[in-house]
């Protein structure tokens, strides 16, 4: 399980990419390219069919396994759906939740999020919650108005006492898969901002331990001035996570 401290936590995102056989050969390249990193927390969140093989292939190294969504009930009538006792007996650490492109291709929305995060958290995994703005709305000045409200609803239906089991991913929509990164004082503002609203909805001492990651765009160019920053904890990282070197230049960076 996640430790529930600030140690740099770096997640590769590998969406829907790779095969079982292409999976295994990625982390073939990656495990060894990180051994010298043990002061940063590593994970991969690979597509669902890629789950048992790279299970395999990390077990008994420090990376540990996460899945990029699930369904919030056990079991059901819910086609094309894995739930998270399936995750859980799977081995899977952690389950990234709310993730932009589930939000804006798939329709779902805050109060279905916050559904998953309580199952996930139900079943000892760790949710990564993910929030951020569209392009339009930072335009109009609404980011911290948007990513409170993502942020309020998403962790609504666990107890104060989950919260310290829990990460937060700062992702701005306009910055994902499009070259384009926030700048460094854009992230700090939010990040901050992440952090206040944590210890108002549930306690100085949670929001000081809670890890909240930065992703969009995340490159072994951009992480260094990224993760040196106060308030940023580690990356979540989509496009350079298929890449074994680019991804251990990042998680070089956040050590």
């Amino acid at each position: 399980m996640i430790p529930a401290s600030r140690t740099p936590f770096v997640i590769g995102n590998w969406k829907m990419n790779l095969s079982e056989r292409w999976a295994v050969a990625l982390l073939d390249d990656l495990l060894p390219a990180i051994a010298g990193a043990p002061e940063v927390d590593v994970g991969v969140a690979p597509a669902f069919p890629c789950l048992r093989a790279a299970a395999d292939r990390i077990a008994g190294t420090p990376v540990q396994l996460g899945a990029q969504n699930a369904h919030w009930e056990d079991k059901g009538a819910f086609t094309g759906e894995v739930s998270p006792r399936m995750l859980a007996e799977l081995g899977v650490g952690f389950v990234i939740l709310g993730h932009s492109e589930r939000r804006n291709i798939f329709g779902e929305t805050d109060e279905r999020v916050a559904r998953k995060v309580a199952a996930v958290r139900r079943h000892a995994m760790v949710p990564v919650l993910c929030v951020g703005e569209q392009e339009g709305e930072r335009d109009a000045g609404r980011t911290l108005d948007v990513v409170e409200r993502q942020l309020r609803i998403g962790l609504s239906e666990i107890r104060p006492a989950d919260g310290a089991e829990i990460v937060v991913a700062y992702e701005p929509v306009w910055a994902i898969g499009t070259g384009r990164s926030a700048t460094p004082a854009q992230a700090q503002e939010v990040h901050r901002m992440i952090r206040e609203q944590l210890a108002s909805m549930f306690s100085p001492r949670l929001a000081g331990t809670t890890r909240i990651l930065y992703g969009g765009s995340v490159t072994p160019a951009s992480a260094p001035a990224l993760l040196s920053l106060p308030e940023i904890d580690g990356a979540l990282v989509g496009g350079a996570s298929l890449d074994a070197e680019a991804f251990a230049g990042i998680v070089a960076a956040a050590r």
